[in-house]
């Protein structure tokens, strides 16, 4: 930990691994994204673990889950989205996939949130934009955010640029973060790695970290 003009500055997983100082974002990890991943069966079992390490140190955790907005509902941009991930070019073949009481928006079984976890649904890429991630960080005393889950080319790492935008620093659990394109995902961690912004760990040292905190 370093110091300037009073105010502590986190340099390393330890800085920033405790309950006071760090919460974790279980990313999208719902039933109709998984099953578009490759070995989406290792992904889960690596969240799992850094689940179980979480709940042990009392690190406060957060999911999201994708949503999709009915048909009606949906706008220009909700419309281009979709038509890309589905590859379709007319709006009328565009299929919701994650609407709200559909069996493929839920959480994985394996990773049920507990009661004392709280659950946001966005319809973007940013875990921040549009939930109420931001004000229960900071109103927690929250300055670094764990991220695990899916996918890291699609919305990962727009979450951990705008974590860094906010002034939370990104922690990328990188073997616990699926990918629906390998090269492209590789492309998101190298570009966050140069940036700079964010600390890239694995699931062995977060869990070992977290604790001997």
């Amino acid at each position: 930990m370093k110091d300037a003009f009073g105010i502590h500055i986190p340099q390393t997983l330890d800085d920033m691994c405790t309950s006071e100082r760090m919460a974790l974002v279980i990313y999208d990890m719902q039933v109709g994204i998984t099953r578009q991943v490759k070995d989406a069966d290792v992904i889960v079992g690596k969240v799992q673990q850094v689940l179980a390490a979480a709940r042990a140190a009392s690190i406060r955790t957060f999911f999201t889950r994708h949503m999709s907005l009915p048909k009606p509902l949906m706008g220009a941009f909700q419309y281009r989205m979709a038509m890309s991930w589905q590859r379709v070019d007319d709006p009328d073949k565009v299929v919701p996939w994650f609407l709200r009481d559909s069996p493929g928006f839920a959480i994985v079984p394996e990773l049920q949130p507990a009661p004392s976890e709280a659950i946001f649904d966005k319809i973007t890429m940013s875990a921040f934009e549009g939930t109420p991630l931001t004000i229960a960080l900071r109103d927690c005393g929250i300055r670094a955010v764990a991220i695990a889950g899916i996918a890291m080319e699609i919305g990962i790492e727009p979450t951990a640029r705008h974590a860094a935008d906010l002034g939370f620093v990104p922690v990328i659990i990188a073997d616990a973060c699926g990918a629906g394109h390998q090269e492209a995902a590789q492309r998101s961690l190298d570009s966050l790695t140069f940036a700079g912004d964010a600390l890239i760990t694995s699931t062995a040292e977060f869990c070992r970290v977290v604790h001997a905190a």
